[in-house]
Parts: structure tokens; sequence; C-alpha cells
């Protein structure tokens, strides 16, 4: 059987999807077995619409529960060491600045199964993030896309928000 995959994460994250799956168990089951029960009083379910929509939100709370528990059986929490204040590593937030546009971003190096765009929040696995892991303020990495070679030099970073 093949080894699955270590889900790299920060202390943050780790604890993010543990309140989230606390939450899921207590609560939001809770909730799905009530609108289920009011809605099996209603009579016929064949033709009940409230029974239907309570029982997908009811699948998608168990499916839920069932990837976050696969998630954390999986994890490996990552510390955030900033021991190594010179170097770029997980955890660390970064901002560089596109040497074309000139655009500057600033995103915190984390796990994909973390990662957010939204939330400034970039995977070490993906080409950015990798390139990042090792490197200095100060620096330029050159970063494989498929619209070309972008040139990024590295401003700042910092671990701890």
């Amino acid at each position: 059987m093949a080894e699955e995959k270590k889900n790299i994460l920060t202390y943050e994250g780790l604890k993010k999807l543990e309140d989230e799956l606390q939450n899921l168990k207590v609560v939001r089951r809770r909730e799905v077995a009530q609108k289920i029960k009011e809605a099996r009083e209603q009579g016929d379910l064949s033709e009940n619409a409230e029974y239907d929509a309570a029982r997908d939100e009811q699948r998608e709370i168990e499916n839920r529960i069932a990837e976050i528990d696969k998630i954390l059986k999986n994890a490996v929490v990552h510390e955030e060491d900033s021991q190594n204040s010179e170097t770029i590593n997980f955890g660390c937030t970064v901002t560089y600045e596109d040497m074309e546009s000139h655009e500057s971003f600033t995103y915190k190096v984390v796990g994909s199964t973390e990662s957010n765009i939204l939330e400034g929040k970039i995977s070490n696995e993906s080409p950015i993030g990798s390139k990042l892991i090792g490197s200095k303020v100060g620096q330029v990495i050159t970063v494989e896309t498929p619209n070309g070679t972008l040139n990024y030099k590295i401003t700042d970073m910092r671990y701890a928000d």
C-alpha cells in the first residue's frame, strides 16, 4: 500500500482544522439532525424538499469531517523556525517584487493543505513557494510558469504575524 502524503501544517493551521472539526461534530451535526427531524414530521418524504436539502447538508458535513480526519491523521506540524532569521523557511511571511512590473506581493509560506491565495498563504510546493524556501532578502528568484519566466526580488521577510 502506498504511503499517504504528509500534510505539513503550521500550528495555526492545525488549530484551525481542529476547531472546524469540533464545530462540525458538535454543532453542525446537531443542527442538521434537527432539520431532518422537522422535515420528517411534515409527512411524505418523497416530495419533501426540506428533507432532501437537510440530507444533502448532512452528507456534506460528513464528507468534510472525513476529509479533516484524513488531513489530521497525516499531519506534521512544522515549527516556525525564527532561529535562522536570514533564510526564508516554512511559516515565514515574505514580500517580493516583480522585477518587470514592480508590483509587490506578500505571502506566508505554508503547506499545501493550508494554502489560500485569498488569505495571503502560498504553498511551499507551488513554483514560487518552492523557490522562496532557502532564499534570502535581496535575492532574485526565477520562476518558470506556463506564461514564461518571471523574476522576483525578495524585499522583506519575517516570522510570526
